[in-house]
């Protein structure tokens, strides 16, 4: 046998093994260090305030972009990857995470922290997160689920670790020496993508960096001008860009999914609702507490209290969630825990004390933790897979808008009213009708489907009207790899 033969041989055989285990570790790296930090902003929130005199309003506004860009960042992404790699996209999104955050060190205004710590740095993490989740499914195959369920794990850490960090350096060193400390480490990025070295299959051809396609327009003139044709009428290449952008819209933004499929338009439209709530603990717990005199230290450990309890409960739902007794149902269950996150902000308006909002921490973590298991779960369960990268681009776009405007239009409310009650208000009004909208909603559509069944009324397609579980056909060993899927986890 060749050597060349074997060193592909060797090369294919680092699936599941070997390897693939650093890059494990390098992905539960890449998610504390993206996905965890924006859970510290909270801390520095009162300091913002008093360095550049702005409202709840204005200062909300960082944290609410880098969260949206975050989100929102994955069809851009995935072009990157699809160009040049998961490794080189992990790599400079930890470039442009640490330029971000070293620059914001420096800003002398709120709104130039919006463009270096809110945009760069968002679409930094976005760029290392999205594609470090991505080169998972290249390296793991008999163990990916167990690998993507460890690598989330590394968010609940970030959770937990970086606003004891934030607040521990904040005492020490304020914040523009702590922003410059956080810039290096999330430099470290670049040695997480360093570790992602391309997988290769048995032929030897790159699993990771894929030559992208051609358009049609483009091959169809190039195959014009090679037979000494000359170039198409103006008309005709403007139709041809109309058409390839629209089929690039339909490919990363599945507006036809949307349209038919009722399940799916429930479903992203209770989530979008709901996220204009969802945020709102994060950014204003810390700087609640500060106001009702808890020490600031005690405050940072709330939100870390949030996250250790994350660490346990999070694996624990999505177990849960995987009993068959909730096939088909987990859009209940999920609703059911967007409903309890709803009602655990009034335990906040009850009293401002230090062992109640350490309660309420715990029911609110219990809450997220079935939210973020769930999230993808029932997309999943009510979209094709076949499809199911397209619905996640619109999904996770819809859901940024609302958490780009969620936390600022409630700091103006704050603003007015000077009572903080209102973030809790606010949060428990948009989580509690979401909840009851999904559930109520899904419950409509599955008796209208079994009327239409029992009525032997015939569908053109019943999976796009019902919910159900959409059962993924197995490949056969010689088609190539499942498209790239984005996910987002919360």
């Amino acid at each position: 046998m060749s050597q060349g033969g074997a060193a592909a041989r060797g090369a294919a055989t680092s699936q599941d093994e070997g390897w693939a285990w650093m890059v494990l570790l390098a992905s539960v790296l890449l998610q504390g260090l993206t996905l965890g930090f924006p859970s510290c902003i909270g801390v520095f929130f009162t300091d913002l305030q008093h360095e550049f005199q702005a409202s709840n309003s204005e200062t909300s506004w960082f944290p609410s972009i880098m969260v949206a860009v975050l989100h929102g960042g994955g069809p851009l992404c995935s072009v990157l990857v699809k160009r040049f790699g998961c490794r080189f996209a992990v790599m400079l999104g930890g470039l442009l995470s640490g330029v971000g955050m070293v620059s914001s060190s420096f800003c002398k205004s709120i709104s130039q922290l919006y463009l270096t710590a809110g945009l760069i740095t968002g679409l930094g993490s976005c760029f290392s997160f999205q594609a470090g989740v991505t080169v998972l499914g290249y390296y793991f195959v008999r163990w990916r689920t167990l690998a993507n369920a460890m690598a989330s794990t590394g968010v609940s850490l970030g959770f937990t670790l970086w606003p004891l960090l934030s607040q521990y350096l904040l005492d020490e060193m304020g914040w523009r020496n702590t922003f410059l400390i956080f810039g290096g480490i999330l430099l470290n990025c670049c040695v997480c993508g360093a570790i992602m070295r391309p997988v290769q299959l048995a032929s030897g051809s790159l699993l990771q960096s894929p030559k992208p396609a051609e358009e049609p327009g483009k091959r169809a003139e190039g195959a014009q001008l090679s037979n000494g044709a000359s170039s198409p009428h103006p008309e005709l290449q403007q139709q041809t860009r109309r058409t390839a952008c629209f089929q690039m819209l339909q490919k990363y933004l599945a507006f036809d999914i949307f349209c038919q499929n009722k399940g799916y338009q429930i479903y992203t439209i209770g989530v979008t609702w709901m996220m204009m709530g969802f945020a709102l603990p994060h950014v204003y717990l810390v700087p609640y507490a500060i106001q009702n005199g808890v020490e600031e230290r005690r405050a940072a450990l709330l939100i870390s209290i949030i996250g250790f309890i994350n660490i346990f409960i999070r694996p624990l739902t999505g177990l849960l969630s995987g009993h068959r007794i909730f096939t088909g149902r987990r859009i209940y269950l999920f609703s059911l825990a967007v409903l309890l996150c709803g009602l655990s902000n009034f335990i906040c308006v009850i009293s401002a004390e230090f062992s109640v909002l350490i309660i309420y921490c715990v029911i609110l973590s219990i809450a997220m933790s079935g939210i973020g298991a769930l999230t993808f779960q029932v997309l999943m369960d009510v979209v094709e897979m076949d499809r199911f990268s397209s619905a996640l681009g619109l999904f996770t776009i819809l859901e940024s808008i609302t958490l780009l405007i969620g936390p600022p239009l409630t700091g103006l409310l704050v603003d007015i009213t000077s009572d903080f009650h209102c973030v809790f208000y606010n949060s428990s009004f948009f989580l509690i009708s979401a909840a009851l909208f999904m559930g109520l909603s899904f419950f409509a559509l599955e008796k209208k489907n079994k009327l239409k069944e029992a009525s032997k009324v015939p569908l053109d397609n019943p999976s796009r009207y019902q919910y159900n579980e959409m059962p993924t056909e197995p490949q056969s060993e010689s088609q190539s790899p499942p498209a790239v899927v984005y996910i987002t986890s919360i």
